[in-house]
């Protein structure tokens, strides 16, 4: 059994990743259905859910958040059955959700913005659960990084209430990006920011506890997503101190120290669930991984790399008015650890971009290309979708324009695929010119030809951060 109470005695607050997207804010108790016009045809061999997740409610009792990582979870499913596209979308019923909602204004701390209005039992009490949504084992999960999984209703997305995989880890977090495993389990991991402990979980495809482990890493704060290949876990620690401070929220908390310490990519070996090795490179700060694979004596994996503090404008007010969130842009970096030399080393594969994905099929193992969101124009807006070859460097990517914003694109492989590409790349975009929200389908094998489909809302949906297609 792991010690919980290292993680218990602080509580673990959300953080979420950042396009430059614009809200639809949604009133409790909001729900939203709707049927889609499909433009274009949509694959006859495309069927399946595609769920996704991110925050909802920014505003309660004349009171407003002030950060877009803050806003209560609004789960989405997106039906793609014989041609025909439907939506559905309602809030995470949460603890936090419930009693905010009865209470008529906010009681409880966010990442961003400081309430202490009640009490709070544990990390449950402030879940959000408004980053991804997990379809695994038969359940769909609502994530958010600081707490527990929250179970929805696959169909009717409706909260069946939080998931403890076993009694010892109730209410211990669960980070919003694990990682599949070939066999069906997958990997995930816990941060408490100034606790200093890393939690590792290994469930198996029956979504049992199979291994836990709990690491002392020294500095070890806000850790958003990991990557993991055949034989390691690795995670990239941004160069932040925690220092606590009254009426304070955690992003208050987190205060950038680029200018004293190097980020460090801290490697985990899979069978003995210990360190194995530290490496050091320039101060910058990071949300997202692509995949790992191991290479002879190294471990290659990608990242979407900030030179700087990518904190530095996540606020509400900006995302709302589309500015650019960080003063600092990003890259798509493909790293090299070389665990002889102790060395790591660095290879630029695309410009300003976000969210990177591979094939469901290569995770963990050797893959060759790679799906992004960038930006083409100055401002940073996030509105092309762009597959990369990480062996040329060379990007087959389409770009929507002015006007739209582009969320988080996956890969859906055909079945019995033979490559990476043979399939379908499946995501939403806001035309903000008609204000409505759009599934978008592309090839995989040719982007630049542009969408396949488009299936179009009467309505916007709120933007979400993470999901996952489960196909039927």
């Amino acid at each position: 059994m792991i010690n919980r109470r290292q993680f218990l005695s602080l509580a673990a607050l959300a953080a979420a990743p950042f396009p430059v997207l614009a809200d639809v804010i949604i009133s409790a108790p909001g729900e939203q259905a709707g049927q889609a016009t499909v433009l274009g045809r949509l694959p006859a061999d495309l069927q399946g859910v595609f769920y996704r997740n991110g925050p909802g409610r920014y505003e309660l009792g004349g009171e407003r958040y002030h950060h877009w990582f803050d806003g209560d979870g609004f789960a989405q499913r997106w039906q793609i059955a014989d041609g025909k596209v439907s939506h559905a979308g309602r809030f995470v019923a949460t603890q936090k959700f419930e009693d905010e909602s009865k209470a008529g204004r906010f009681l409880y701390p966010a990442f961003g913005t400081y309430f202490d209005r009640k009490g709070m039992k544990n990390n449950d009490t402030i879940n959000a659960a408004n980053t991804n949504l997990l379809p695994f084992n038969g359940g769909v999960y609502a994530l958010w990084e600081g707490g527990s999984a929250t179970e929805l209703d696959p169909q009717t997305l409706a909260t069946r209430g939080i998931k403890t995989w076993r009694s010892d880890l109730k209410a211990m977090p669960f980070s919003a990006h694990p990682k599949m495993d070939p066999d069906g389990g997958l990997w995930n991991f816990g941060t408490a920011p100034g606790a200093d402990k890393l939690v590792i979980y290994r469930l198996n495809a029956k979504g049992e506890v199979a291994r836990t482990a709990i690491i002392p890493v020294p500095q070890l704060n806000m850790v958003h997503d990991f990557v993991v290949s055949g034989r390691h876990l690795i995670f990239l620690l941004a160069p932040y101190d925690f220092e606590s401070g009254p009426e304070r929220s955690l992003r208050e908390n987190l205060l950038w120290a680029g200018d004293r310490r190097p980020m460090r990519a801290v490697v985990v070996a899979k069978d003995t669930l210990a360190v194995r090795q530290v490496f050091e490179l320039p101060a910058r700060s990071v949300f997202h991984f692509g995949n790992a694979y191991e290479d002879g004596g190294c471990t290659r994996f990608d990242a979407i790399l900030y030179d700087g503090d990518a904190l530095l404008k996540t606020t509400l007010e900006a995302r709302e008015a589309l500015r650019p969130v960080t003063d600092h842009p990003s890259s798509c970096i493909q790293i090299t650890l070389d665990y002889a030399t102790g060395q790591a080393r660095e290879a630029r594969l695309f410009g300003a971009s976000e969210f990177p994905r591979v094939a469901p099929q290569v995770v963990s193992a050797r893959h060759r290309k790679l799906l992004v969101l960038g930006a083409s124009g100055h401002d940073l807006t996030l509105d092309s979708v762009n597959m990369i070859d990480t062996d040329s460097g060379k990007a087959d990517g389409y770009a929507f324009g002015a006007g739209w914003q582009v969320e988080e694109h996956v890969l859906v492989p055909r079945r019995g695929a033979r490559s990476e590409t043979d399939g379908y790349v499946v995501g939403v975009a806001q035309d903000t010119h008609h204000a409505q929200t759009v599934l978008t389908v592309f090839d995989a094998h040719n982007m630049k030809a542009g969408p396949m489909a488009l299936a179009r809302l009467p309505y916007r949906a709120p933007v979400c951060f993470h999901g996952n297609f489960l196909a039927t």
